[in-house]
């Protein structure tokens, strides 16, 4: 081990104890700090994982997904190194793996599993070289970071080909995540959702309200014909013109439940035979078929988390790992840092609060779906930033379907943050109330006084640790 990767380590291991002890969670600042002493320090690192190393990119989906995935693995005795808390850039992904490693630089992992910023990942998977890839899905996010959607597939494309050993895991019912597979040539397993799901909001209707990403054929340009949507682009398409379509899906979800709680059957099935020289096909990674569904179940909400536990059960069968522990640890799973996560407060604990992350029109309107599942009374406070990391254009809010809010359930609106005004002129625009506040705090503290005891706060991405501190205080 050279001594500039020990000194990075070193220096890491201090950063992160700094962090702890000014009551941070030190997940990226521990990397900054190593990758100033060894700017490849990632590389040495990774090369010591024993089994594999699986990355999760997507806009949608990777925090949940990867530490879902990190969960399965430790349930199944592995030592497993992870960004757990979503810092998905280089320094996360760094303080992720110096922080694991002894004083002496050595790694102790049997996986690793990172979850990776899509426009970071060129920057990050030629030191990592990973064996599989997660793309959970590809929707419009942070215009002007990512610019349009063809940006990050670009990026990602450009990350996949300085991987050349890596095995995908995609979203099959998503066009884009498709047609990269296609392009990368890679092997490639698929997971999707081949019927409709109700009340998940499935529709045949191209004219509905909801934003799709993809209409065209990314190959020939031509109109994807859907048999019928999920959410935005992502359903079962094919182009008529070139023959383009939803790839033979490996990990099959049927039976899907949305209510009392999650579960589904998982249809798994062995590598299709396949003409090379049609465009809709790519080289499926080998695996081999189960000869009955598996029956899982999850006290999760959101049609969403049923692609984020397909693209769990896929990795897990991809690995040549059994999944019979997973309804365990979906059970046991405890969501991180604002994703559905759910906090009781009060003298009794009566009040119930669910936080979650709404950064995007897509994972808006899935937020939107899933907590109008709940036919209970509810209160409901957006919050709504323009920092840096959350993206200064706030126009995405325009295409997020907020007419649906006009719901008996819905009891009261509050809305926050640098951009609580463009939030309550959106409302106002479908003829929908709502109240502001000046802080975060203050629209928590206003509902739990004077609300029904069933709280839903959504937030873009520097709103959320706010939001956290704030509601991990009160329930304690």
């Amino acid at each position: 081990m050279h001594l500039c990767t020990l000194l990075a380590v070193a220096a890491a291991k201090a950063a992160l104890k700094a962090c702890h002890l000014a009551g941070r969670p030190g997940s990226s600042l521990p990397g900054r700090a190593a990758l100033k002493i060894d700017s490849h320090i990632i590389a040495p690192l990774a090369a010591q994982v024993r089994r594999g190393i699986i990355v999760t990119c997507g806009t949608n989906g990777k925090t949940t997904t990867n530490n879902l995935l990190c969960s399965a693995l430790e349930a199944q005795g592995f030592r497993v190194v992870s960004n757990r808390l979503g810092a998905n850039m280089k320094e996360g992904v760094a303080a992720a793996l110096a922080t694991a490693a002894g004083p002496l630089g050595l790694l102790d992992a049997d996986y690793a599993c990172l979850e990776i910023d899509e426009a970071s990942a060129v920057h990050i998977l030629p030191y990592l070289q990973p064996d599989h890839m997660i793309i959970t899905n590809l929707f419009r996010d942070q215009l002007d970071r990512y610019g349009e959607i063809d940006l990050t597939m670009k990026a990602l494309e450009e990350a996949i080909r300085l991987a050349p050993s890596m095995t995908l895991v995609i979203n099959g019912d998503d066009p884009l995540t498709a047609f990269l597979a296609k392009k990368s040539g890679r092997r490639f397993a698929s997971f999707g959702v081949s019927e409709k799901v109700a009340g998940a909001g499935a529709t045949e209707d191209v004219s509905s309200g909801e934003v799709r990403e993809s209409r065209f054929c990314e190959n020939c340009g031509a109109p994807l014909k859907y048999e019928f949507y999920h959410f935005s682009q992502l359903g079962v398409y094919h182009c008529p013109s070139c023959g383009f379509g939803r790839p033979a899906i490996n990990y099959d979800a049927s039976g899907v439940r949305l209510s009392p709680e999650l579960s589904l059957d998982v249809i798994e099935s062995g590598a299709a035979t396949v003409d090379s020289s049609s465009p809709q096909k790519i080289k499926p990674a080998f695996r081999e078929s189960t000869a009955a569904p598996v029956r899982i179940s999850a006290p999760m909400t959101g049609f969403y988390n049923v692609y984020n536990i397909l693209a769990v059960y896929s990795v897990l069968r991809e690995l040549r790992l059994p999944a019979d522990k997973l309804n365990e640890v979906l059970r046991d799973y405890k969501p991180q840092f604002g994703r559905g996560e759910v906090f009781h407060v009060g003298q009794n604990s009566e009040q119930k609060i669910l936080l979650n992350l709404a950064k995007n029109p897509a994972g808006f309107n899935q937020n939107i779906t899933a907590m109008l599942q709940d036919r209970s009374a509810k209160d409901l406070i957006i919050v709504i930033n323009d920092n840096a990391q959350d993206g200064r254009d706030v126009s995405w809010l325009w295409d997020v379907d907020f007419d649906r809010l006009a719901d008996d359930t819905i009891r009261s609106i509050t809305v926050s943050g640098l951009r609580a005004l463009d939030m309550q002129l959106r409302l106002k625009y479908v003829e929908i109330e709502s109240v502001c506040a000046p802080t975060v705090e203050e629209a928590i503290a206003r509902c739990l006084a004077d609300g029904c005891g069933n709280l839903y706060v959504l937030v873009n991405y520097t709103a959320l640790y706010e939001a956290h501190q704030y509601l991990e205080g009160i329930q304690k």
